[in-house]
């Protein structure tokens, strides 16, 4: 379960942003190595709903929700109790592969925008992320992107023919707090007596 917001400023005004709760359609393996009982690393493969909804600060009544599914690979270090709580810390390099955009006017939906692969956002994202992980596998995790959600110089037609950047003037780095459960975590063929 990822609860989500981001850091968000258009036209250099900061825009309100509203915590986004994205429970479903999140997976992750991860594959465990411990170097000893209180050290040990951790990296694989995730599949993740981020996004973030704010208001627009230079529109009256206007509110966006974007969010991605990306891939990411996650490279992180556990210090602590290898086989009950220990605090963990790293990096994740994530590839966006399908972006959604809505618009929403005094609370009606004007407009939504689905593309995969899309070059409205960047090619990857860079994060940095720090947690908690229990005995048998729950994690509490904050993560922030250092990389802005959206790509500045994407490019398009307006319709009346001419070339705009609509997400040239806006800052957003998303921030979230996750839980997640790691459903095999504590079997014991999961833990070998060395």
């Amino acid at each position: 379960m990822i609860f989500s917001w981001a850091q968000v400023k258009k036209g250099g005004e900061d825009a309100t942003a509203i915590v986004r709760w994205s429970p479903v359609f999140n997976f992750q393996f991860q594959y465990h190595n411990d170097f000893s009982s209180r050290a040990g690393f951790f990296t694989g493969v995730n599949i993740r709903n981020v996004g973030f909804i704010f208001d627009d600060p230079t529109t009256v009544n206007t509110r966006y929700k974007a969010r991605v599914y990306d891939l990411g690979v996650p490279v992180a270090l556990k210090l602590g109790n290898m086989r009950g709580l220990c605090l963990f810390g790293g990096y994740e390099i994530e590839f966006p592969f399908n972006y959604k955009e809505k618009r929403f006017v005094n609370e009606v939906k004007e407009e939504k925008n689905t593309s995969w692969f899309s070059s409205k956002v960047p090619s990857y994202y860079q994060s940095f992320f720090f947690g908690v992980q229990t005995a048998f596998g729950a994690q509490l995790k904050f993560k922030y992107y250092m990389t802005n959600f959206f790509n500045k110089n994407y490019s398009a037609d307006d319709g009346a023919g001419n070339v705009v950047k609509p997400y040239a003037n806006i800052d957003a780095n998303v921030l979230y707090i996750s839980l997640s459960f790691q459903v095999l975590k504590g079997a014991k063929a999961y833990h070998k007596d060395k």
